[in-house]
């Protein structure tokens, strides 16, 4: 391993820089605004479906746009961090995700509503690797960094809870777009408090930011992940599969030039450590498991079995407490037992929560499904608090922020590819269903625009209409969550075996 690779000197290691922790509070209410919105529009989907009206195709863009932006803009937006600094970065995109956060809650259409989730992913961009860079800088022992870094995964799962509980008030009392209007405190109180609190910190030495490698990392993610989409949802075709060569292409490219360049915009090498590279294999894997549970559970419980936003809300909080709980305590059961231990085992433990759900139906009791989802919250909480630990420990804290940065890339990579293809999965599968005579054609598009179609219908066709089509929305549920379930087991036997050796410092 290069030089550039070690983990930071003994030095800076015993420096304990004043004010860290409340320093920390600040950094995050960023993972907090983030995970909200994250959460809140799974909710206010059946509003927005019924309002808008997107057509099925629409409504996975509305989903997952966000994540196509910030995957192709995170690794760009974290090397600008390092340049200009991770506190202004993080500053100015806070303010702009609460600015745009006005755009998406006042969109008219789904054709604006698609476009102000897209600039809300150039405004995410800039947050999550700031977060965590500032935190590599904050904390130089390895175990206050290990619990400054459980302390950010557990705010990122309380804001999972937070989001559907306050989304469910709101929606209940209000229209879904107060939902995105919950951003403005949480951004105003960041922004005031984190201008005297954060310390600055960027590389000393950071080189120009290259324009063509944003450019061809931008472009290389949109199209690739734009093509997996359109080849999950209408098989693959020469328009998606030119769009695929183009973003391969670009990325190609982009790999090629940081390799040249004296000063990259990603240095390569980082690759070189095994544990980075497996730590962040096992979240790109975990987030594309679970992104069809994550995506359509709000629509079951509240389309599906009746249940009122606030109670949907309430329902899914098993998954937070778990997440919560699990993140604080990962990195001691990681220096205790394992760190391939501790990630393969919270991977394995998701895949078969996974996997009981494909028995679910319309009438599925709460114990299960509330079982399943303290599992999925255990488990992954365990895995990505002692990833994102890997990742920040094996790099030097100059280059805290583009390995940050691609951990989230394959997060948010994650996201948008465990949308494109299991939303598919599911949404081709609902298509199907065989509706009574007079089923208008805008109920095969989406579960939301089959409930707006039986209000509309005598009450015996409604009964046959609804129950035909929540039946297929739930068939198309139970395949996406036993391919989940497939990816999450055999990311944990990836992990056991590329995260052999790898331990978490016990001291600098």
């Amino acid at each position: 391993m290069t030089s550039t690779l070690r983990p930071a000197s003994t030095t800076e290691a015993v420096t304990k820089r004043p004010g860290r922790w409340l320093a920390l509070s600040v950094l995050v209410l960023a993972v907090l605004l983030v995970a909200v919105d994250a959460t809140v529009l799974g909710l206010a989907t059946p509003y927005i479906s019924e309002d808008l009206k997107p057509s099925g195709t629409q409504l996975l863009w509305i989903g997952d746009v966000y994540s196509f932006v910030i995957a192709g803009l995170l690794v760009s937006m974290g090397s600008l961090g390092d340049r200009v600094g991770r506190k202004r970065i993080l500053l100015v995109g806070a303010t702009a995700f609460g600015a745009i956060s006005v755009l998406n809650a006042y969109a008219t259409s789904p054709e604006l509503m698609i476009l102000a989730r897209a600039l809300l992913g150039v405004a995410g961009a800039t947050l999550m690797p700031a977060t965590l860079a500032l935190i590599r800088n904050l904390f130089h022992d390895p175990r206050e960094r290990s619990l400054a870094v459980g302390i950010w995964g557990a705010t990122a799962s309380a804001g999972t809870a937070i989001g559907p509980i306050a989304g469910g008030f709101l929606l209940e009392h209000f229209w879904w777009g107060s939902v995105f209007l919950i951003n403005l405190p949480v951004m105003a109180v960041l922004v005031v408090v984190g201008v005297k609190m954060l310390p600055e910190s960027k590389n000393p030495n950071p080189g120009p930011w290259d324009m063509l490698s944003v450019t061809l990392s931008l472009v290389g993610m949109i199209a690739l992940v734009y093509a997996v989409k359109e080849t999950a949802s209408h098989g693959a075709t020469g328009g998606s599969l030119g769009v695929g060569l183009v973003g391969a292409a670009a990325l190609f490219w982009f790999v090629r030039r940081q390799l040249t360049l004296p000063t990259p915009l990603l240095d390569m090498r980082l690759f070189r450590n095994r544990g980075f590279s497996a730590a962040v294999l096992a979240d790109l894997l975990t987030i594309l498991g679970l992104s069809g549970l994550v995506f359509f559970l709000s629509q079951y419980l509240q389309l599906v079995q009746g249940r009122r936003p606030l109670e949907a809300g309430l329902a899914e909080l098993p998954a937070a407490i778990g997440a919560v709980a699990a993140g604080l305590l990962a990195g001691r059961a990681a220096r205790r037992y394992s760190v391939r231990s501790v990630v393969a085992g919270g991977l394995a433990a998701v895949g078969l929560a996974l996997a009981s759900l494909t028995v679910i139906d319309q009438s599925t009791g709460y114990p299960l499904l509330g079982a399943a989802l303290l599992v999925v919250g255990i488990g992954a909480g365990f895995s990505f608090t002692v990833t994102a630990d890997v990742i920040l420990s094996s790099v030097p804290k100059e280059q805290a922020g583009s390995a940050s940065a691609v951990s989230e890339t394959a997060y948010e990579l994650g996201a948008a590819l465990g949308i494109a293809v299991l939303g598919s999965v599911v949404t081709g599968v609902y298509r199907d269903f065989t509706g009574p005579a007079g089923t208008p054609d805008g109920a095969h598009e989406s579960l939301g625009g089959a409930v707006e179609a039986a209000a509309g219908m005598p009450a015996q066709q409604s009964a046959a209409l609804l129950d035909s089509a929540r039946q297929a929305f739930v068939d198309g549920l139970s395949r996406a969550t036993g391919l989940g379930a497939a990816v999450l087991l055999a990311a944990a036997v990836a992990a056991w075996f590329m995260l052999k050796e790898q331990r978490l410092e016990n001291a600098a």
